[in-house]
């Protein structure tokens, strides 16, 4: 069984990470919503590092902002759940009014029990719980982005 070997450098206003892992690596663009500064930088280094393209933003108006710049090309929304002015439950949903089939992802460091209360778990919308490991990030985001449309018949 292999497993993952991370090591993260904290250098004075910046993240390093350098990755050997079996993780799963992807393609795309995921916006990634993320108040918290140090979790931003070290969640968009492992999604680069996986081979992802990420749109970082501290609040929902940067998101909204980012996605209307790149609507086109944004597969994936990953943001925490609570955020400064808008929570991320909001933003989803501003969002998916624009872009129906935008996959979305919520981190929180609530327990799921508390988080689903504000039904976050609708067609198309995943969970993850902080803190959560190099590996569990790449495999969530790349099951989500691998889920098949359904189709009205």
């Amino acid at each position: 069984m292999n497993h993952a070997q991370l090591s993260l450098e904290i250098i004075p206003g910046s993240v390093s990470i350098m990755a050997d892992t079996d993780a799963p690596r992807g393609q795309g663009t995921i916006l990634l919503v993320e108040d918290e500064a140090f979790l931003r930088e070290v969640t968009c280094e492992i999604l680069e590092s996986a081979g992802y393209r990420v749109l970082k933003s501290r609040n929902a108006a940067e998101a909204i902002s980012a996605f209307n710049e790149c609507k086109t090309i944004v597969r994936l929304l990953l943001t925490d759940v609570v955020l400064p002015g808008q929570n991320g439950r909001d933003l989803a949903n501003d969002l998916r009014n624009v872009c129906p089939k935008l996959r979305i992802i919520f981190i929180s460091g609530y327990p799921e029990n508390v988080v689903t209360q504000h039904g976050i778990h609708e067609h198309g919308m995943f969970y993850l719980p902080k803190p959560f490991s190099f590996q569990s990030l790449t495999r969530k985001v790349k099951y989500v982005l691998e889920q098949k449309e359904e189709r009205p018949y």
